[in-house]
């Protein structure tokens, strides 16, 4: 079972993964530019503008968020990763009104809810325009995504709780298709 899920800053993608894990007995996979970012004693705006100019950083960086999803039984709490997994089992996307999501970063940052507004907003828009550069991809279009959770609504428990249903149905019926293979290769064999 692999889950991607996603969302704009602030919108809970790490708590509720994390919480999907728990719930499912998954891995986490997180990789951030935030962790890169400090690597390289750089702010994580400082190291947005680095990325917006160089279009390897992306690259390698999705490659190995792939590679890692690729071993299966996981969450993903990636920005692209509903787009970048090709074989994800569910895609999610976490929603929650531009000040909540700023009060949240706010809170996280120790920054004031203007800072961290003006920063969501650069940071969002630097992404999508980013992501659409290197990869054609529009991180707003959300319409091959099997769930979309307003975040503002659900504490991230809960918001783990829909995702895990989902997950759950959805194992349930491929684990069906499956067996309906599998007894129908039997009866095949028999003839």
């Amino acid at each position: 079972m692999i889950i991607c899920i996603s969302g704009l800053s602030g919108s809970g993608k790490n708590a509720v993964g994390a919480e999907v894990a728990k719930l499912l007995g998954l891995r986490v996979v997180d990789p951030t530019f935030k962790t890169i970012a400090a690597k390289q004693k750089m702010t994580l705006m400082e190291f947005h503008r680095k990325a917006e100019h160089e279009h390897s950083i992306d690259r390698h960086f999705d490659a190995h968020l792939v590679a890692e999803a690729k071993r299966g039984n996981c969450v993903v709490t990636t920005w692209l990763g509903p787009w970048m997994v090709k074989d994800a089992d569910i895609r999610v996307w976490l929603y929650a009104p531009r000040e909540v999501r700023a009060r949240r970063v706010a809170g996280r940052d120790a920054m004031s809810q203007e800072q961290a507004l003006a920063h969501i907003n650069d940071r969002d828009e630097s992404n999508h325009h980013r992501y659409n550069e290197v990869y054609k991809i529009n991180i707003y279009d959300h319409s091959g995504f099997e769930l979309v959770i307003n975040t503002e609504k659900f504490v991230p428990a809960q918001t783990a709780q829909i995702i895990a249903a989902a997950a759950r149905a959805v194992g349930g019926k491929k684990a069906k298709i499956a067996a309906k293979k599998i007894r129908k290769g039997k009866k095949n064999k028999k003839r």
